[in-house]
């Protein structure tokens, strides 16, 4: 995913309108029927739309779109015309694809937790003093139980929520109604990571929901282990005042913390365990390339490169040049992802940005540079074989590795083990938290056969691009929010839309309320016991 600066021919929209705006001006329902019909328009021809996605939750996004039509008529303040266009753009499902704030556009009573076009202004929601996950163990939609607490909580007063107390309501609504009702406020390609996202949500007085969605403080009503009922009523907090006892945190039993960076932490095993290393992954950000080579020099300085690598990437957030470090942790050549772009209206104003980008020193995403080149490679292409395809009327590019960001296109898609490598196995423990770059990372992993994977599989999103302009209330000009386009598809190793279906694990094992405290022993137990003929060290 990359998420770009606002479009050059928009920004004087902002500025300009950054003076007096009427405290209700969202036109009259003629203006916002033809604000619904520009972005359907523009949805039906720039939207690069997941078939496989659309199966699996059985839905068609543009009449989803379309079934929203009287909703944005229908608002009538700043606040109702905000959460209409909300609904509207999670209407297709896309976790990439959010609303956000723009200065003197529309504003609402309470902005904690929703995103702005200046990502510096964002600020945390307010959280209630309990976490909470979802039982995968469930057939169909899965129950929710308090994960876990701050430290020091009363865990035996008869009105306080206990670690796996079930979830039976909130805020006064059975909680599969309050899931049913907020659901059109939330964001995501598959129902694994929606439940993941719900979850965590749940605790929070986030502006994410509308105000009647939430009081002063959170109510539920719990069932205990042994089927009895209590209402709870907690208070929503600073989040940084909280500090949890971690009861839902990877842990791994005969390792010891030896290093952490801000892409992964090192456990190394203690006396008696089978030889490998775990790594604790957070992410492929800023420091990427940085971490994995310092990661490198003290394997081959330690004689750590044949132990068996276990990558723990449960938590993982995403961002760019995860071949990088695949180069690294296994021993076999693979295959990368692919992506293609849909060509529309915004395909030459997107080639402006990307040059724009390279003259710049290269495109961003999460801090990390896109390419192992200096964007060459991506020029290349866009300024001949898409502008070729443009010209030619065709809907789509073809595809090419993706983003050209660790070979040219005319490549087979195929890279080779850095000089210095693991000759150990890999083994890969996945969940549904995190998405985009690591559904990548992990179906190259999966597709290419380098290793053994398990747990569940990753939250099942990722794009090639995603496209970003300020909405205008129509002939006012005025700003409205920032609005998103998915762009491309994510293409696996073996050729399949990413959007919407991550690979799958080898090794299916669920988090549930029966083993929340344990699933990391767990994990680690059954990827130690996958290692064949394990040594110890």
């Amino acid at each position: 995913m990359i998420r770009r600066a606002l479009p050059l021919t928009l920004l004087p929209l902002v500025v300009a309108c950054d003076g007096p705006v009427p405290p209700s001006s969202v036109g009259t329902p003629e203006q916002r029927a033809a604000l619904f019909d520009t972005v359907l328009a523009r949805v039906e021809r720039r939207e690069a739309f997941s078939p496989v996605k659309n199966d699996a939750l059985g839905f068609d996004p543009l009449a989803s779109v379309r079934a929203l039509r009287e909703d944005v008529i229908a608002a009538e303040s700043e606040s109702e015309l905000f959460y209409a266009l909300s609904r509207l753009s999670n209407a297709r499902r896309d976790r990439h694809l959010d609303v956000a704030l723009v200065p003197g556009g529309l504003r609402v009573p309470e902005a904690r937790g929703l995103p702005h076009a200046d990502e510096e202004q964002d600020v945390a929601p307010l959280h209630a003093p309990l976490k909470v996950l979802p039982d995968y163990g469930t057939t169909g939609a899965p129950d929710f139980f308090v994960s876990d607490l701050p430290v020091g909580a009363d865990t035996l007063a008869a009105d306080a929520p206990r670690l796996g107390d079930r979830i039976v309501r909130v805020n006064g609504r059975p909680v599969a109604q309050y899931l049913a009702d907020v659901e059109p406020y939330h964001r995501y390609s598959s129902l694994p990571n929606h439940w993941w996202r719900l979850a965590m949500a749940l605790p929070e007085r986030s502006a994410l929901l509308p105000p009647e969605f939430y009081g002063e403080r959170l109510e539920l009503e719990l069932e205990r282990a042994d089927g009895s009922r209590v209402a709870v009523t907690l208070p929503y907090l600073e989040p940084e005042t909280l500090t949890w006892m971690g009861t839902a945190e990877p842990r791994y039993p005969g390792f010891r913390e030896e290093l952490r960076t801000g892409t992964w932490d090192l456990w190394l095993p203690e006396p008696g365990t089978p030889r490998a290393i775990v790594l604790r992954w957070h992410g492929f950000r800023e420091t990427l390339l940085e971490d994995v080579d310092a990661l490198m020099e003290l394997a081959a300085a330690r004689g750590l490169l044949d132990h068996a690598v276990i990558v723990d990437g449960t938590r993982s957030r995403g961002g760019s040049k995860g071949a990088y470090a695949l180069q690294r942790l296994s021993p076999h050549p693979f295959r990368v992802t692919f992506g293609n772009l849909r060509l529309s209206d915004i395909t030459l104003p997107f080639i402006d940005d990307k040059r724009a980008e390279a003259a710049a020193g290269g495109a961003l995403d999460s801090g990390v540079g896109e390419t192992m080149d200096d964007g060459g490679w991506l020029l290349d292409w866009l300024e001949h074989d898409v502008l070729d395809s443009l010209a030619a009327g065709a809907r789509y590019t073809d595809a090419v590795p993706f983003k050209l960001a660790h070979l040219p296109k005319d490549s087979d898609g195929i890279l080779q083990p850095a000089p210095v490598h693991f000759r150990g196995p890999l083994i890969l423990l996945l969940g549904p938290q995190g998405g985009s770059h690591l559904d990548q990372f992990a179906a190259q992993v999966i597709d290419n056969g380098l290793g053994h994977t398990l747990g569940m599989p990753a939250g099942g999103y990722s794009n090639t691009w995603e496209w970003e302009e300020v909405l205008t209330l129509p002939g006012s000009g005025r700003p409205l929010v920032r609005f998103m386009y998915d762009i491309g598809h994510t293409l696996r190793p073996n050729g399949r839309i990413l959007e919407g279906e991550a690979a799958p694990v080898d090794d299916f094992i669920p988090l549930t309320r029966a083993n929340f405290r344990t699933y990391y022993r767990i994990l680690l137990e059954r990827a130690l016991a996958s290692l064949e003929g394990g040594r110890t060290a």
